[in-house]
């Protein structure tokens, strides 16, 4: 029984899988126009099976809106909420820390750094779209990892939390200052850095679904690989050695792949906070801090989250759309001081 509680059961992934599938279908049938979910659900199912060709199906007025347009938008931010969402929960656990994230560890302000360089300077590879993006964001949130983690190694041999953490927040305010020197000499490409700066994932197509789905199989199966090895860290660091894990391997593998994951959702998306500092915290109220149930749960919630605040930055101001970016910060900014409040008066 025990071994049965410590695991994600069944019936709870159909419940949060079928809570995700719904706020789906919501958010491709909501917009500047709506359209009606009969209407959704034919086209996505006649896609799916194949029974239409061409480019827009001719039983369904909005098929080609809704298949070109909102269903791999929907797609991407899904799985950009479940990356950046997974990511902030194995930091925190490999932390034991509540305030850490990838984005004050200073990973996704180097994968900025990264992406803003490439679009400054027009950095491609010639045959893949976006790939030159992409390619310097996950490389500069390694050489972001590997300094941070080098500075951290100098400083302190046993690469205790806390001075870990310290240097992530130094490296950040660095890092933000290099993407302000880049968009004062981005020159015409500014604006463009602006906006991808504040979060976006308008302009999203089925080969970033793609490339963002094989990224949370590949990097988040190692994330859940060390479910166990994370609840072990939750009792301290030295404890964790006394019963067995290799603590050193453990914050290397975990933090790789957190910084790969990262780097792939902000090449694609931008720069989009408080997903993996918020969402964990609440999906730990529901189902606690057991990493073998909190993974798969904060999967599931990020991408729920995510969505949601797509489908307000597209519907709040229609027609006009903000970047889901702000959204995100205005809502978890709220959401994090009533969670910090709650905590402290629990205490």
């Amino acid at each position: 029984m025990k071994k049965r509680a410590e695991r994600f059961r069944l019936i709870e992934y159909a419940v949060f899988a079928a809570v995700t599938v719904v706020t789906a279908i919501v958010c491709v049938c909501l917009g500047s126009v709506s359209v009606p979910i009969s209407e959704t659900v034919s086209a996505i199912f006649g896609a799916v099976t194949g029974a239409f060709t061409g480019s827009a199906p001719p039983e369904t007025m909005h098929a080609s809106v809704i298949l070109a347009v909102r269903l791999p938008r929907v797609l991407a931010v899904a799985l950009t909420g479940a990356s950046l969402s997974l990511c902030g929960a194995a930091v925190q656990g490999l932390l034991r820390n509540p305030l850490a994230d990838a984005s004050n560890l200073g990973v996704s302000s180097g994968a900025a750094v990264g992406a803003a360089l490439s679009i400054a300077f027009g950095f491609s590879i010639p045959g893949f779209f976006q790939a030159g993006t992409m390619v310097s964001a996950m490389v500069f949130a390694f050489i972001s990892l590997v300094l941070i983690l080098t500075l951290s190694y100098r400083l302190d041999y046993s690469l205790s939390t806390n001075t870990i953490i310290l240097i992530g927040l130094i490296f950040t305010m660095f890092a933000s200052s290099i993407t302000s020197l880049i968009v004062t000499f981005a020159g015409d490409k500014v604006n463009s850095i602006i906006f991808w700066m504040m979060g976006s994932l308008s302009g999203a197509k089925y080969r970033d679904v793609v490339v963002l789905a094989g990224s949370l199989v590949l990097f988040g199966a190692v994330i859940f690989y060390y479910a166990r090895e994370l609840n072990a860290f939750a009792i301290g660091e030295e404890n964790a050695r006394n019963v067995g894990v290799n603590v050193g391997r453990v914050k290397y593998a975990v933090l790789i792949a957190v910084s790969a994951l990262v780097g792939v959702c902000v090449s694609i998306g931008g720069s989009i906070g408080f997903v993996g500092l918020v969402i964990p915290h609440m999906t730990r109220m529901i189902v606690g801090p057991n990493h073998r149930r909190l993974l798969p749960a904060v999967t599931f919630s990020g991408a729920v989250f995510l969505m949601l605040a797509d489908l307000a930055a597209r519907t709040v101001l229609s027609p006009r759309e903000l970047p889901i970016g702000v959204v995100t910060s205005f809502v978890g900014a709220f959401a994090f001081v009533l969670i910090f409040y709650q905590t402290r008066k629990g205490r």
